[in-house]
C-alpha cells in the first residue's frame, strides 16, 4: 500500500508561470466552484521565472482588463524607445524599423520583471480561491487503469544521496484531478515523458532551443532611459558562425535587464555561451552603458525556438500541454509570455466546459483545435521560417531572407513552405574540425567568472539528496564527449555544473556539481549523446531569482 496521501481536485496545474497562472485564473473566472491547484517547484512563485522581458499585454488584457490599475508592477514601464544594432567587434550600425513587418513593433508593450508579474498573478489567483503551493515539485505523472493521466505526485523529501530515508523524510503527495495541465516551461521533465509516452511529436518538427543568460544591473541614473529597449545581433557570435544576440532593457528604478541568447544549434563544440555573453558586455557600446553600475543578479534559462512547426499535439487523455511546455515563443519578436498565457486560458475554457458536461480524463482535442484556430497560430505562422532561415544561412543573409519571408506572409503571397528542424544535440560537430576559442579573462567589473555570477542567482539545493542530473551511461562523458567533442558539457552549462577533473588514477572523470544547477535544462537539450536526463530535485531547490 502506498504511504503517500492523496488530495482530489478538479484541475491540477504543474507550474506557476504565466501559462499556469493564466489557466488557473480563467478557470475560476468561468466557474468559481471548480477546485484548482497550482504546483510550483521554486521556493516561491517567481523564484524560477527568468525572461528579458518585454511583454505584449494582449493576453493579459483579455484575462484581467483592468490590470494596469490593479497594482501590477509591469504597468510601471511602457516601452518608449526601440533600437536594433548589428555589432562588429568595435563598432555598430543601426537597423531602422521601417523595413520590418508591422508586427515586429514594440508599440504598446511593457518591460519589467516576469517573475514579479507571476507573483502578482498568483495573488490574483489566490483571491479567486486557487490553491497555490510553491516549494512542491511534481516528480511523477500518475495514470489510471485506462492509461489516462489522473494527476501527479510530488517528490519525496528527505531522501539521502544513497537512496536511504533521512530523519526528516516525508513521502510525496498524490494530487488527483479530472484534468492536469502541464505548464513546466521549456523542456519540462514531465512534459518530456508525456511527449514520449503519448507520441505527441509524431506530426511535428523537433523542438529547438536557445540558452538565454541574463544579468540585472543598477546603472548610473544619468544613463537610464525608462522604457528604452535595445537588441543586438552580429558580434561576437559571428566569429564562430553561431547565431543569437543580446538585449538590454531599461526598466524601473534605474535598472537594466541585459542578457545574451545563443542558439543551441551551434556546430563548434568550443563555443561557450556564458563567455560569449561576458565578451558581448565588453563591446564599447554596451560597456559604456554599464560603466559606473553594478550587477545585482544573474540567471539562465533555455528558450523554445522551434516555432509553429514544432508545436506538438497538445491534448492527451486526462491532460494537456500549455505555455512553453508546448512551445509558443515568437522568435523574431523575442516574446512568448502572451502566447503562453493565452494557451492556458484556452485550455481552461475547454476544461471548464468539459467538466460542466460531466467529462473527465479524456483528451481535450477541442483545446488543441482552439489553439490552432486562435491568434497564437496566426502570429506564429507569420514567423515560422525566421529561425530556420537564420540557422541555415547565418545571421546576415538569414536575417534578410527571414525578413523577406515574413513580408511575403504579411502580403499573403508567401511561396515558402515551412522549413524543417534538426535537434540541437545533432548539430554539435567533432572538436578536431575546429580550433579552441580564446575567451578573455573577466575583469571583475563588467565581466565576471561563471561561479561568481552563479552566487548572484541565489541557487541552493539540499546537498544530501540524489543527484538530479542522471547519466544513462557514466562512461560516455569521458569516452565519447571528451574524446570526440572536447567535453562540451563543461562549456554549455551556464552554472559550472559539469567539470572534467583528474581522478586519483590520473584519468579524467566528469564531476557533477548539482548544487550549482539553475534549472536551465541546457544539458538535457545540448548533450551530444543525449546521455543526461534532468529530473526534478527536492521542491524549493534551485535559483531564487529576485526581480528577474
Amino acid at each position: 500500500m502506498s504511504e503517500r496521501e492523496s488530495m482530489p481536485y478538479d484541475v491540477v496545474i504543474v507550474g506557476g508561470g504565466p501559462a499556469g497562472l493564466g489557466a488557473a485564473i480563467r478557470l475560476k473566472q468561468v466557474n468559481p466552484e471548480l477546485s484548482v491547484c497550482v504546483l510550483e517547484k521554486g521556493s516561491e512563485i517567481g523564484a524560477h521565472i527568468l525572461s528579458g522581458a518585454v511583454v505584449d499585454p494582449r493576453a493579459l488584457d483579455e484575462l484581467l482588463p483592468e490590470w494596469r490599475t490593479m497594482g501590477c508592477s509591469l504597468a510601471d514601464t511602457p516601452v518608449t524607445d526601440n533600437w536594433h544594432w548589428v555589432l562588429t567587434k568595435t563598432g555598430k550600425y543601426a537597423i531602422p524599423h521601417w523595413p520590418m513587418p508591422p508586427f515586429m513593433s514594440n508599440h504598446g508593450t511593457y518591460t519589467g520583471s516576469l517573475g514579479n508579474l507571476c507573483r502578482w498573478l498568483a495573488e490574483q489567483a489566490g483571491e479567486l480561491g486557487v490553491e497555490v503551493f510553491p516549494g512542491f515539485a511534481a516528480a511523477e505523472v500518475l495514470y489510471d487503469d485506462k492509461g489516462a493521466v489522473m494527476g501527479v505526485a510530488t517528490g519525496d523529501m528527505g531522501i539521502a544521496k544513497d537512496g536511504s530515508k533521512k530523519s526528516d523524510y516525508q513521502p510525496g503527495m498524490e494530487l488527483h484531478a479530472k484534468y492536469t495541465l502541464f505548464a513546466e516551461g521549456a523542456r519540462g521533465s514531465l512534459t518530456k515523458q508525456l511527449k514520449a509516452h503519448f507520441d505527441l511529436e509524431r506530426d511535428c518538427q523537433p523542438q529547438v532551443y536557445g540558452i538565454g543568460i541574463k544579468e540585472l544591473w543598477d546603472i548610473d541614473p544619468a544613463k537610464h532611459v525608462p522604457g528604452r529597449v535595445l537588441h543586438t545581433q552580429g558580434w561576437p557570435l559571428s566569429e564562430s558562425q553561431s547565431w543569437g544576440g543580446g538585449f538590454l532593457y531599461h526598466q524601473a528604478n534605474n535598472q537594466v535587464a541585459l542578457g545574451f541568447v545563443t542558439a543551441l544549434d551551434y556546430a563548434n563544440p568550443y563555443v561557450y555561451p556564458y563567455e560569449e555573453f561576458q565578451r558581448w558586455k565588453q563591446h564599447p557600446e554596451i560597456r559604456a552603458i554599464l560603466e559606473g553600475g553594478r550587477r545585482v543578479s544573474y540567471g539562465a534559462r533555455a528558450i523554445n525556438e522551434g516555432g509553429w512547426q514544432s508545436v506538438p499535439q497538445l491534448a492527451f487523455p486526462g491532460g494537456a500541454l500549455i505555455g512553453c511546455s508546448a512551445g509558443f515563443v515568437n522568435v523574431p519578436r523575442i516574446k512568448g509570455s502572451h502566447t503562453a498565457m493565452k494557451s492556458g486560458m484556452l485550455a481552461a475554457e475547454a476544461i471548464a466546459a468539459a467538466i460542466a458536461g460531466g467529462r473527465e480524463h479524456d483528451a481535450l482535442m477541442e483545446y488543441d483545435s482552439a489553439v490552432r484556430e486562435s491568434w497564437i497560430a496566426k502570429e506564429l505562422k507569420m514567423v515560422q521560417n525566421a529561425q530556420p532561415l537564420v540557422a541555415k544561412f547565418g545571421g546576415s543573409l538569414g536575417t534578410v531572407l527571414a525578413g523577406a519571408d515574413m513580408w511575403a506572409r504579411v502580403l499573403r503571397i508567401n511561396p515558402f513552405k515551412p522549413m524543417v528542424h534538426h535537434t540541437d544535440a545533432e548539430a554539435t560537430m567533432r572538436a578536431d574540425l575546429y580550433r579552441p576559442i580564446d575567451y578573455p579573462k573577466p575583469d571583475g567589473v563588467i565581466s565576471f567568472d561563471r561561479l561568481t555570477n552563479v552566487a548572484y542567482s541565489y541557487t541552493n539545493h539540499e546537498e544530501d539528496q540524489p543527484c538530479h542530473l542522471v547519466l544513462a551511461d557514466p562512461a560516455v562523458p569521458v569516452e565519447v564527449n571528451l574524446k570526440l567533442y572536447a567535453g562540451p558539457e563543461a562549456r554549455f552549462c551556464p552554472a559550472g555544473v559539469y567539470e572534467f577533473v583528474t581522478a586519483e588514477n590520473g584519468d579524467p572523470r566528469l564531476q557533477i556539481n548539482a548544487q550549482n544547477c539553475v534549472h536551465c535544462k541546457t544539458c538535457d537539450i545540448k548533450d551530444k549523446t543525449q546521455n543526461i536526463t534532468w529530473v526534478t530535485p527536492e521542491g524549493g531547490g534551485g535559483p531564487n531569482y529576485p526581480n528577474m
